[in-house]
């Protein structure tokens, strides 16, 4: 019924002086009308009341591609079709984000408490009393019970690491500064769930927040327009964006390579097995609850990129996660794109790696950290100061 009265019709009919019941009676008149289809408008018959079901199959997208060094947005996109679904899904919408929210939870977690990517932690439950005994679950049972690392925690996206490194390495708040800090501007309750990604957030502003790990963990605010001119030439006003240092080098750094895992053997390795992706990648898979919402996020050096896709509605959901998972959902979005980056001469696509800083001096490869665990010559390094 909502959906009948945010229409055009419903509205048309109602400065008409129709009542409800006659509206509602109208809209289940048959009649001409031409609709979308992904082959083009076609022409068909059917009831205003059918249409508006009809519409309701479609999935919807967002998507937005940020250069991290400048805040220029490179690409925009509101929705699928401008003429039939309007919704600005980019930067109107907000839907919860999943566990796209995770490295900010990382991030935050080794500033607080300097922890490493190696870092390892007990992939166990994690209840807060405080919070009416919440528990999370994790989506799988792969190595239950034993100790992660943090690059394989996040690369798999387990919910018991990050329940912990919210309950014991940092708190709600300090994760929400963070990621205000980073360009997130909707504001969040600070509760515990937001680890795993509660919170509804619009497609922009996760862009723009993920861009700044590429910044050396400096925020650009997007910008659209950086100078009008006259029909001469001449420059009329130039524009210049607003920026702020968020996050140490260091830790966006190391945040930039365990999302590098989720591509490489997570739950990203499509982009490299079915796309063909070759570039450097830090990645970024989300689902959500009922399977209502699919995010991808992509960092290349020079390009950051968030995609999601829905439903109009959140009740219109896949039925299994095997379908509605940010995986299967998003990421082909972002796969596709990449390809016709990557194979484009005239872009001059980047294919270096992110820039190390050089006052880290830490071992980022976690085979090492096992093997000298196993020697018991582990150094201090992996859970102090960089």
């Amino acid at each position: 019924m909502q959906a009948m009265k945010n229409s055009d019709r419903y509205r048309q009919l109602k400065e008409e002086g129709m009542s409800d019941k006659e509206i509602r009676a109208n809209f289940d008149e048959k009649t001409k009308m031409r609709v979308f289809t992904w082959n083009g408008d076609k022409d068909t018959v059917m009831s205003p009341w059918d249409s508006l079901r009809y519409y309701k199959h479609f999935l919807n997208t967002g998507m937005v591609s940020i250069e991290p060094q400048t805040g220029h947005i490179k690409v925009y996109v509101g929705g699928i079709n401008y003429k039939h679904f309007k919704f600005d899904n980019a930067k109107l919408g907000r839907r919860q984000v999943g566990s796209t929210f995770k490295p900010f939870v990382y991030a935050s977690a080794m500033k607080d408490s300097e922890l490493s990517p190696c870092f390892e932690i007990s992939n166990t439950p994690v209840t807060f009393e405080d919070y009416d005994n919440w528990t999370p679950k994790n989506s799988n049972k792969a190595r239950e019970g034993e100790m992660v690392s943090l690059k394989w925690a996040l690369a798999n996206s387990v919910n018991f690491v990050s329940a912990a490194l919210m309950k014991d390495y940092t708190t709600p708040q300090s994760v929400i500064n963070l990621a205000k800090q980073m360009g997130i501007t909707t504001p969040m309750p600070a509760v515990p769930s937001i680890c795993l990604g509660t919170a509804d957030l619009s497609v922009i502003e996760m862009a723009a927040a993920m861009a700044t790990f590429a910044n050396k963990g400096v925020h650009k605010e997007p910008i659209f327009i950086t100078k009008i001119c006259d029909n001469k030439g001449m420059v009329l006003e130039v524009f210049n964006t607003k920026s702020n240092s968020a996050l140490d080098e260091e830790t966006a750094y190391l945040v930039l390579e365990l999302m590098k895992g989720v591509v490489d053997s997570g739950t990203g390795a499509r982009l490299r097995y079915k796309y063909g992706l070759r570039s450097t990648i830090a990645g970024k898979t989300g689902t959500t609850d009922n399977n209502s919402d699919g995010w991808f996020i992509g960092i290349n050096p020079k390009l950051a990129t968030a995609v999601w896709v829905g439903g109009e509605l959140r009740s219109i959901h896949f039925r299994s996660t095997a379908f509605g998972q940010g995986a299967s959902m998003a990421l082909p979005i972002y796969g596709l794109f990449m390809q016709k980056c990557e194979q484009n001469p005239k872009l001059d696509f980047y294919r270096g790696d992110f820039d190390r800083p050089p006052s880290l001096e830490i071992d980022i490869d976690c085979s090492n950290y096992v093997q000298e665990i196993q020697e018991g010559t582990v150094s201090e390094e992996y859970s102090k100061d960089w």
